[in-house]
């Protein structure tokens, strides 16, 4: 007895618009989050979102159901980007890490997956993604208490400020642990909603903003600049979300029933992942991503058409038009994303310590502890490699170190090709 063939060929039906829709509400909580914790135009970050999507779909031939929008990983390197070169040269840095997708593309279709996973096993990507989480943990403790994110300004009283952001906590968790259906795959848009109606009854929200905006209005591009500081800054970063889509494209497959490691072909969709960065990027939008929830989504609704997300894809470019929900968005208190950065950013910490446990490393062995150690005091210590032209710091300093040990140390072990690419995902869903 055969399996069916399930129905992923692409077909574009207005029936499926709706459907459509409903994969953009899905993503639509972390979509926007990443550009208001950072600065960033909201509008701009569904537009990228939406016409990313349409290049992924272009480069891997319709073949995927798959949604690209903001990555959470680029958060803590997009803050300290904009805060010390500012936004241009920022987008700039990241416009270089979509074309290091490409670049790893190349490298996968002439090599084969596994050389990604020789260069990146769980040893070093793990205590990367850890501080890619912990770094940002006070920035997350600011927000609640109501402070700015480096804790310089009093936005909000604290009495207050905790009361929201608890709210906003307590809702994310409850609906991630007890929801049923679609309502689970959105916890972050359920926190968001219900520390937005508690911050409304305590007279935080300026409504101002919304009744002057437009209806209809450009989003706020930015052009990219080169700064080689940032650059070299944003590159290391790269390999966590690189990571992440071997998992989210290995999670579709499962869930389809088809292999799209090998059709469209892994090297397509990180070269669909790299093109809509390398565009979000030079457009002042967020590195762009695959969302695992709105893979948990297709798993919930049978939708295995990809031009489903072709409708999603659009609806995010009518919605960036949208004035008047730019200036809604930005109204968001403090407080309410401070509660729910307190859970996100811990989730990422713990999803880096879970890449470490699954490889089933022996964590206290000489080797492993020193790649380990080091990426974790670099990172979270704030140490920084000065060679006059270069210079290295932060989480791009701690993702160098340890490739390079990784590289130089004796006692190297090849690990299994199940052990080798671990479906991880930084996104709402592992909340």
């Amino acid at each position: 007895m055969t399996t069916p063939r399930l129905p992923t060929d692409y077909h574009f039906r207005l029936r499926d618009s709706l459907v459509g829709a409903q994969m953009l509400f899905v993503a639509f909580g972390a979509l926007v989050l990443v550009p208001l914790l950072t600065g960033l135009d909201p509008n701009v970050a569904l537009f990228t979102a939406g016409v990313g999507t349409l290049v992924f779909q272009i480069v891997t031939r319709g073949q995927v159901p798959i949604f690209l929008a903001s990555s959470f990983a680029f958060i803590a390197p997009i803050i300290y980007g904009v805060q010390t070169w500012g936004s241009a040269a920022t987008m700039g840095g990241l416009a270089v890490v979509g074309l290091i997708y490409l670049l790893l593309g190349t490298v996968v279709k002439l090599r084969g997956v596994q050389v990604i996973s020789r260069l990146f096993p769980p040893i070093v990507t793990g205590p990367v993604i850890m501080v890619i989480g912990l770094i940002l943990a006070p920035v997350a403790v600011h927000m609640a208490n109501g402070r700015s994110g480096d804790g310089s300004l009093v936005l909000v009283a604290q009495s207050e400020a905790l009361v929201v952001a608890g709210v906003a906590l307590v809702v994310t968790i409850a609906v991630s642990l007890v929801a049923r259906g679609m309502l689970r795959l959105v916890p972050i848009l359920c926190g968001l909603t219900a520390g937005y109606l508690l911050a409304l009854a305590f007279g935080m929200v300026d409504f101002t903003p919304v009744r002057e905006a437009p209806w209809f209005a450009i989003p706020s591009f930015v052009l990219p600049t080169w700064n080689t500081a940032a650059v070299l800054y944003m590159i290391p970063v790269a390999l966590a979300p690189a990571i992440e889509h071997f998992g989210d494209v290995l999670a579709i497959s499962s869930v389809t029933g088809k292999d799209y490691l090998k059709k469209p072909g892994i090297h397509r969709t990180l070269f669909g992942d790299g093109l809509a960065t390398a565009l979000a990027a030079c457009l002042g939008g967020p590195p762009n991503t695959t969302y695992s929830e709105v893979t948990g989504a297709v798993t919930l609704t049978r939708a295995f058409n990809p031009a489903v997300m072709t409708w999603a894809a659009l609806t995010a470019v009518l919605l960036a038009f949208v004035g008047k929900l730019g200036a809604l968005l930005q109204t968001v208190p403090v407080p309410v994303m401070g509660g729910i950065l307190v859970l996100l950013f811990g989730a990422i910490a713990v999803v880096g310590l879970n890449t470490l446990v699954v490889s089933g490393e022996n964590l206290l062995e000489a080797r492993n502890l020193s790649i380990i150690a080091l990426i974790i005091v670099f990172g979270m210590g704030g140490m920084v490699a000065d060679f006059g032209v270069v210079t290295f710091s932060g989480i791009g300093l701690a993702a160098v170190v340890g490739v390079l040990l990784n590289l130089i140390l004796p006692g190297r072990k090849n690990l299994p090709p199940e052990a080798q690419v671990d479906p991880v995902a930084l996104s709402a869903s592992d909340l």
